[in-house]
């Protein structure tokens, strides 16, 4: 594009892509239908038939049919806008903007899956990996830290046993809060527990790893302290795991204990009043005899937690429902409190008497229940 009154100077010209071609100036074909596009403070002077589907302005390199001018002056421009100028760089903005950014809801989807994984694999692989760590650093130069470590163990050997060592700040970590919005967790209250009593709570069924009797009993998430003020609550498991290093930490932080006599024993009898300690009393076998239709709980022979509470004073139940990995709801409901008198030492037919007591209250719970919280009425709970 020329100005009138201002003629074409003479001397080389430049292509688009500004190399030199020479001091002639080759004629442009001819006929020559013109058009201009805007580009970059200048104009492309498209010279020649353009191709049918031309690049988009201001993306790549000029095409080879462009030949850029100057708005004013009328004389041939030697180079396109490079590749790191202003514009460039806007255009490239422009383009990073435009990609979808993730959604809140995305966003809490994934710490709720970070939640559950760090939890999984703390359990499964925290013991075992501390360990094999420790025996390594025996032979290396850091070997003083595996010395410390065992000493610390021996020293602190029977703390699992008498109450523990709880941190309150783990019990309230924001990430459990993900943890239990994964399923999500709920917590159902059907009756008081009064803070002068202590009481063994029977959490049925197992399950895989005890998701809701973790989230309820470990975790502050479900609000079981508002729920039931006063009571403090103590999730019992294999005693085995208080062996390994570092895990037994941990479970001791959550306010879990070893299931023996001796630990279950102390929580009840010498730590005041308020406690309640949940027991799996199905054990591990049991999160493998479940069908759908059919909620199997292996109670039948279990009796020593019963002969526990006539001991010691107060039994409940709690039953939880729900499926790991699926992000299914679990719902965990606290049943009426069996009312159970204190004896020294229960006899065989005592501690049967109100085992049968504590079946039937379970059975009561689970068919109240059962069509509220995902169940049909054809489902039935089972006592092998």
């Amino acid at each position: 594009m020329v100005h009138q009154g201002q003629p074409e100077r003479a001397g080389p010209r430049r292509p688009c892509g500004g190399s030199v071609l020479g001091t002639a100036t080759p004629p442009l074909p001819h006929p020559s239908p013109l058009s201009l596009a805007l580009l970059g403070g200048g104009f492309w002077l498209r010279v020649g038939h353009p191709p049918a589907h031309p690049a988009p302005v201001g993306l790549g390199p000029p095409p080879a049919w462009c030949l850029r001018t100057g708005v004013a002056t009328g004389l041939l421009l030697s180079h396109p806008v490079p590749a790191g100028s202003r514009a460039s760089l806007l255009a490239t903005l422009r383009t990073l903007l435009a990609v979808p950014w993730p959604s809140q809801r995305d966003v809490r989807a994934w710490l709720q899956l970070l939640a559950v994984l760090q939890w999984v694999l703390s359990f499964l692989l925290l013991g075992t990996v501390s360990l094999l760590l420790l025996v390594y650093l025996v032979f290396t130069s850091f070997w003083p830290i595996s010395a410390l470590y065992l000493a610390w163990v021996i020293f602190d050997w029977d703390t699992p046993e008498k109450g523990g060592r709880r941190l309150p700040c783990l019990r309230r970590w924001p990430v459990w809060r993900h943890f239990r919005d994964y399923f999500p967790v709920k917590l159902v209250k059907t009756h008081e527990l009064s803070p002068s009593h202590n009481y063994i709570i029977g959490s049925h069924p197992h399950g895989i790893l005890c998701v809701g009797a973790f989230c309820n009993f470990v975790t502050g998430s479900t609000g079981f302290a508002e729920m039931f003020p006063g009571i403090r609550p103590s999730l019992t498991t294999l005693a085995g795991n208080f062996r390994l290093p570092l895990f037994r930490e941990y479970l001791m932080s959550g306010g879990l204990c070893p299931v023996t006599r001796r630990a279950i024993g102390y929580l009840l009898s010498k730590n005041g009043t308020g406690n309640a300690v949940a027991i799996v009393i199905g054990g591990a076998a049991e999160s493998l005899s479940c069908r759908p239709g059919i909620t199997t709980l292996i109670l039948k022979n279990r009796k020593g937690f019963v002969r526990m509470a006539l001991q010691h004073g107060g039994l409940t139940s709690v039953r939880s429902r729900g499926f790991l990995p699926y992000a299914r709801p679990i719902t965990t409901v606290v049943g009426e409190p069996v009312t159970v008198p204190k004896i020294e030492d229960p006899s065989r037919e005592t501690v049967d008497m109100y085992h049968e007591m504590y079946v039937r209250s379970l059975l009561k719970l689970f068919n109240e229940n059962k069509t509220k919280y995902g169940l049909s009425e054809a489902d039935e709970l089972r006592i092998v």
